[in-house]
């Protein structure tokens, strides 16, 4: 139903409208209102928002069409508006349109005139109103794939022009979680204010470095990140990518935490959990809301690397899923974990900058494959690394571990 507002001061012009549109009305096509000026009209598209179009005189008492126009004209989104005036009132009439009136009707009124006037003024403004709202849904759409998505992909979700599926598909893809050590205790220590700049900033520049390497960044939260590879895009090199990114992150983010700290923030050193395998992806927030995420055991297990690395002392925990999907990979055996909620070990790795290993890395490497075969001599090669480089987190787990009559290279993480 459209909302017609008739403006005019002649009395009997209301019910002459009324009978010749009676079957319009009686059909619920149209909704007809009337006032006496252009004051009383201003004040019932006030109250009324869903009038769709006006039809006015000119010469009326407290306020006249013209300035009634004037004054509709101001609104972000005018209400669509029909002179009614005579043949020799031609200035004003051309006033009205330069004011911004869609057309005008001569006096005495034809009401066939009036009809099909009426007809085509509503399709243009139901017209333009449709293109009004899919320029409000592709901005909006735009402003939520910019949220998720690296500009690219955002661009080419909103173009069309890639393969994204966004429905419910099971994919291969590559995980991985990103937490802040001792983030609660700086919560409860800063102003909100200062929290919230600390936050915004620090987010910033992991998501940059996200995007930068193609990922998704399925949820926020808080300090830390949830973000997928190989979802929506299929991705072909989705470890690369993923380890690619933990790599970076580590970057951005201790050297975020060295500015931090200059300031006098006691800000925690980022750990990140990365893990590959099939998981259910898709968009599941019930047509109410857009939640692009994954579920299924590689969510859990990226999740529970990062969360492991706590126990390790290392910043970055990488499943050997993610590391042989990567033909050029370089990083440092961790060891097989037992994660929580699970009974079989997992081999992890420490991926090291660059992909370029040192001479410390190859001696690691040596060190832990005596662990590995149970040999002789794994106590005295780790008790060498730690004396040589006493910041080795890794080196020192196993030198405790062997201290402590543990063997082999299974490591439960409760």
């Amino acid at each position: 139903m459209r909302t017609i507002l008739v403006v005019d001061d002649e009395p009997d012009l209301e019910a002459l409208v009324r009978q010749k549109f009676r079957r319009k009305v009686a059909a619920a096509e149209w909704r007809l209102i009337f006032a006496c000026d252009g004051q009383e009209a201003l004040e019932l598209v006030a109250k009324d928002p869903a009038v769709d179009l006006i039809l006015t005189d000119i010469n009326m008492p407290r306020m006249d069409g013209l300035t009634m126009l004037g004054r509709l004209q101001q609104a972000l989104d005018p209400v669509a508006t029909i002179v009614v005036s005579a043949y020799g009132d031609m200035t004003n009439i051309r006033a009205a349109m330069n004011g911004g009136a869609y057309d005008f009707l001569t006096k005495p009124i034809n009401f066939s005139d009036f009809e099909v006037t009426v007809e085509k003024i509503l399709r243009q403004v139901a017209a333009a109103r449709d293109v009004r709202e899919k320029r409000l849904a592709a901005e909006r759409s735009r402003a939520a794939l910019a949220r998720y998505f690296s500009p690219n992909l955002a661009a080419a979700l909103e173009a069309g022009t890639a393969a994204a599926d966004l429905s419910g598909m099971r994919r291969e893809i590559t995980a991985m979680f990103t937490d802040v050590a001792g983030f609660t205790a700086l919560v409860e220590a800063l102003p909100a204010a200062t929290l919230s700049e600390l936050l915004n900033d620090y987010v910033a520049r992991l998501t940059d470095v996200v995007f930068r390497h193609e990922g998704t960044v399925a949820k926020l939260m808080g300090d830390g990140l949830y973000v997928l590879f190989g979802a929506p895009f299929e991705q072909r090199d989705h470890a690369e990518k993923a380890v690619a990114c933990a790599l970076a992150i580590d970057e951005a983010a201790e050297g975020f935490r060295r500015d931090a700290q200059a300031m006098g923030f006691k800000f925690g050193v980022t750990r990140i959990g990365v893990h590959s395998g099939v998981a259910f992806v898709g968009d599941v927030g019930g047509g109410r809301f857009f939640d692009y995420t994954a579920n299924g055991e590689v969510v859990n297990v990226a999740s529970r690397l990062e969360g492991a690395n706590k126990t390790l002392g290392t910043r970055i925990c990488v499943s050997a899923e993610t590391a042989t999907r990567i033909p050029a990979f370089v990083g440092r055996p961790i060891g097989d974990l037992v994660l929580r909620g699970r009974t079989t070990a997992l081999r992890t790795y420490e991926p090291l900058a660059n992909g370029v290993g040192d001479a410390n890395a190859a001696s690691y490497v040596a060190a832990f494959d005596k662990i590995s075969s149970n040999a002789a001599g794994a106590l005295a090669a780790f008790a060498t690394l730690v004396g040589g480089n006493g910041d080795d987190p890794l080196a020192a787990l196993h030198l405790r571990r062997l201290l402590n009559g543990e063997r082999g290279t299974e490591i439960r993480i409760g």
